[in-house]
């Protein structure tokens, strides 16, 4: 399936349908050295059963295929994972070398995991691919009132302070401009914290800023813009996605702000979780203590599923990722 629209109706129509599927984060990929690929399995009738949009790289004689936020089943799908699994590894024809990797991102359904475990993938789970998780329904008090009452504390001395403002963006020049100085902010951080990973800012630009599944959030003090926060929309859960900010946010506490709008929203939304987007306790302590002070619902991300035509080339990759 080409048409991008066609192919963003279908992946939106899922429940579990996430950016990690949708055309826009292909498009990212594509501009990081990925080939991009977007399979559609149909039954004989032309039903749709199952949305896979799938990375390739090469590293050297082999093929690495990436398959993000998926393979999405459709509820007739749910009947047929082992089918619509075996019809994807067909498609991808996969030498001796090649892997296969599938990182369902929350978006697992029994069907699909039932369909990998029929194809012999091999599930590699680690300790990084946890997040903690706020239950939406059951209201605005009862998730303050399960907070820790530090976080509370920082939350009311945010709300009291007249110069902190808050706005959601949506028109898509001032979530350029917003985005361009996340960019700048997030540099700053990475240095500040010693930090680095491989998210291409750049090349994030445009899609972020005109996607409105993307929920963009500033905070002022004053004049000052000091804290810009991103987080991801789908059916039932609103993800926390990137943030950046000065060192005046922490001193102000905007960031206890800002998340605590993000909760607003996604209760407006009708969304049943806030996804903290992930913790890394031992590299990152600081966040993880920030997002543990409202929350310590903790939740498996779910295992990176490996598949190889030759169980040496799964279990070396199964090795190295289980680091």
């Amino acid at each position: 399936m080409t048409d991008v629209p066609t192919w963003d109706e279908s992946v939106w129509g899922q429940p579990r349908g996430t950016i990690f599927s949708a055309s826009g984060w292909g498009t990212y990929k594509a501009r990081r050295g990925a080939g991009v690929e977007r399979l559609s399995v149909v039954d004989e009738g032309g039903d749709l059963l199952g949305l896979a949009q799938v990375q390739m790289r090469r590293r050297g004689p082999a093929r690495q295929a990436y398959i993000q936020g998926g393979p999405l089943l459709t509820d007739k799908g749910e009947r047929h994972g082992e089918a619509v699994v075996r019809a994807l590894l067909a498609r991808l024809a996969l030498g001796p070398l090649d892997l296969l990797v599938v990182d369902f991102n929350r978006t697992e359904s029994p069907g699909a995991v039932l369909g990998l475990l029929a194809a012999g993938f091999r599930p590699v789970a680690t300790a990084g691919r946890h997040t903690l998780e706020v239950d939406l329904t059951i209201g605005l008090e009862a998730v303050l009132a399960g907070a820790d009452p530090r976080w509370r504390q920082r939350l009311r001395k945010a709300e009291r302070n007249a110069a902190l403002t808050v706005r959601f963006l949506d028109d898509p020049a001032e979530r350029l401009s917003a985005f361009d100085a996340f960019t700048a902010m997030y540099a700053a951080l990475k240095t500040r914290k010693g930090f680095s990973n491989d998210f291409d800012a750049a090349a994030y630009r445009d899609i972020a800023a005109n996607d409105p599944r993307h929920v963009m959030l500033e905070v002022r003090e004053g004049e000052e813009l000091c804290l810009v926060r991103i987080a991801h929309l789908s059916r039932d859960r609103f993800t926390d996605f990137f943030t950046a900010s000065t060192e005046r946010a922490k001193a102000s506490s905007a960031a206890h702000l800002a998340v605590w709008n993000f909760i607003c929203r996604g209760m407006e939304k009708g969304c049943r979780v806030f996804d903290f987007g992930g913790i890394d306790p031992a590299s990152n302590r600081g966040v993880y203590d920030f997002k543990r002070g409202l929350t310590r619902n903790v939740a498996s991300s779910g295992p990176l599923w490996l598949y190889g035509r030759h169980r040496l080339v799964t279990a070396a990759a199964g090795a190295v990722l289980a680091r």
